[in-house]
């Protein structure tokens, strides 16, 4: 194998499938990327086994100025060290030449390094998914459905189904949704694009992360097809794969409450900020707890920590409607959930003092739900 590349335009997408690798994986090869010159280009792959990023440098693309003298494979390894190389490499272009098998020059300019490859044919194979069963999402649209549900998926793996993101797809509507058992966020959305399809899936919270990361915002549309433990987000150049979690995600329609005591209209990041300076008192104290009182012409947030102080706060409001209340909650979960409304009007929904509260785009009730259970105070 033998080609030059313009060392920007590689080292893009070298961090694109570097994004799959991870230095604990139990497979060495895997601590490696994989390089595939052929006549469309260069294949990039990285993966740890739960996902893989395939990526290909078109011989057709100007910015790379990809020229390929002598097709092969190879896996270089560790994929950082490879990385730091490249990065630090004096010129705009540089070459790869597989010399004795596995023994890989990369040269620029006057800088010349020589390193151990590993034989590609050892490398896992990626799997198989036929996307003729495939539907398509606009990029921005599938980031904000992470950034919204990604934030209550649970970090504990005792109920492994809980570390993932609920996608289920049935007659024309996708519902994303995300629980750690004390707070739940969900977004529905119309999809044309679905047809006939219907699937129940849970993909891991860290896959959808680094998908996220993956995704750039100049994109306009990334194509979705799903086999029966794995799931497969194509765009033009770049492929990327994660498995499925396996067992049934809990019904959580029934969390969601129909009817509340309560309703109050504000400023998503007027509340923010006063939850924010709540919780300073909060993180300091023993018991990391925030009381919201509601009364018929009030809203007071306070935090309370015997051994710091205690902090109030009058929250300017547009409507209050129904009954006067108190809640204590969890600081950390009302900041993540409010952080994903961005600045928008939302109306809270309170049941009682003890039962789970809901925030909802004021003008938009039933698409994005954002559900957190209260803390019981003595």
């Amino acid at each position: 194998m033998k080609f030059t590349v313009n060392r920007i335009a590689f080292l893009k997408k070298l961090k694109d499938v570097q994004l799959a690798v991870s230095s604990r994986t139990t497979i060495p090869i895997l601590t490696g990327i994989k390089l595939v010159a052929d006549s469309e280009g260069i294949k990039l792959t990285g993966s740890n086994s739960d996902i893989s990023i395939e990526t290909l440098i078109s011989i057709h693309d100007e910015k790379a100025t990809l020229k390929i003298e002598e097709e092969g494979s190879i896996v270089l390894q560790p994929a950082r060290f490879f990385s730091d190389i490249v990065n630090k490499l004096p010129d705009e272009t540089f070459s790869v030449e597989v010399m004795d098998r596995v023994q890989t020059a990369i040269k620029s300019s006057s800088s010349s390094f020589l390193i151990n490859g590993l034989d590609a044919a050892n490398y896992p194979h990626l799997p198989e998914i036929d996307t003729d069963q495939a539907f398509t999402l606009p990029v921005q649209l599938l980031k904000t459905i992470v950034k919204q549900t990604v934030i209550a998926v649970s970090s504990h793996e005792s109920r492994p189904i809980l570390t993932g993101v609920n996608l289920s797809l049935k007659e024309g509507k996708l519902k994303a949704v995300a629980t750690d058992s004390h707070r739940l966020s969900q977004r529905v959305i119309p999809l044309e694009s679905a047809g006939d399809f219907s699937y129940n899936i849970v993909i891991p919270g860290k896959s959808l992360q680094e998908l996220s990361r993956l995704l750039d915002d100049t994109l306009d549309e990334i194509t979705v097809a799903i086999t029966e433990n794995q799931i497969l987000f194509k765009t033009e150049d770049t492929h990327f794969y994660s498995r499925l979690l396996e067992g049934n995600y809990p019904d959580t329609d029934r969390l969601i409450p129909e009817t509340s005591s309560t309703q109050i209209t504000l400023d998503a990041q007027v509340l923010l900020g006063a939850v924010e300076r709540a919780s300073l008192l909060s993180h300091e104290g023993k018991n990391n707890v925030v009381k919201l009182s509601v009364s018929k012409d009030e809203i007071e947030i306070t935090g309370n920590s015997p051994e710091v102080g205690r902090v109030n706060e009058n929250v300017s409001f547009k409507n209050i409607d129904g009954e006067e209340m108190e809640i204590s909650f969890n600081p950390d979960y009302l900041k993540a959930a409010l952080n994903t409304f961005g600045p928008v009007e939302i109306t809270l929904k309170l049941i009682s003092t003890l039962r789970p509260f809901v925030l909802v785009p004021s003008d938009d009730n039933r698409e994005f739900i954002q559900l957190i259970t209260p803390i019981r105070t003595s």
